[in-house]
């Protein structure tokens, strides 16, 4: 199972994928959310690998949100440090889900549901059934981090 985030500097998105990599847990929380489920609940899953979206310069200035950002990634690693954890880039996910630099949010919502099925609805839920805004982004690290780097070193 792949834990994938994708942090941000008061709320983190989350997903845990299975072996499909279907996603069976998610959620955008609070980051002492996260901590709290890393800390007390993550051990009731199986899970193997974790990647987590690192921040990356292309030239523009940056912010404090940007620089808090980077606290949560390195607190996140060192709660997460004992698993299989490889930092994913966006350029990375952009390239492996549309094989374009300009690829923009919507544009990885929909590879991903070309690649694995419709959302769904309450009566028929498909593979993404509830899933919303940056939980995309978390799902797009983790499908990205499967792709790219899971069997690297294995």
């Amino acid at each position: 199972m792949i834990l994938s985030i994708d942090p941000g500097n008061e709320y983190s998105a989350y997903s845990l994928l299975n072996e499909e990599l279907r996603p069976i847990k998610f959620g955008k929380v609070l980051n002492a959310e996260l901590f709290d489920f890393i800390e007390n609940d993550l051990k009731d899953y199986d899970v193997q690998y974790v990647a987590v979206e690192m921040v990356a310069c292309y030239g523009m200035a940056v912010g404090k949100t940007i620089f808090d950002t980077c606290v949560v990634i390195g607190r996140l690693y060192q709660m997460l440090k004992a698993y299989k954890f490889t930092y994913v880039y966006r350029k990375d996910v952009k390239m492996n889900l549309c094989q374009t630099m300009k690829a923009k949010d919507s544009n990885i919502r929909q590879a991903l549901i070309d690649r694995f099925g419709i959302v769904g609805v309450k009566k028929q839920p498909g593979w993404f059934y509830g899933v919303s805004k940056d939980v995309w982004s978390a799902i797009a690290v983790g499908v990205t981090y499967s792709d790219l780097y899971k069997y690297k070193g294995d």
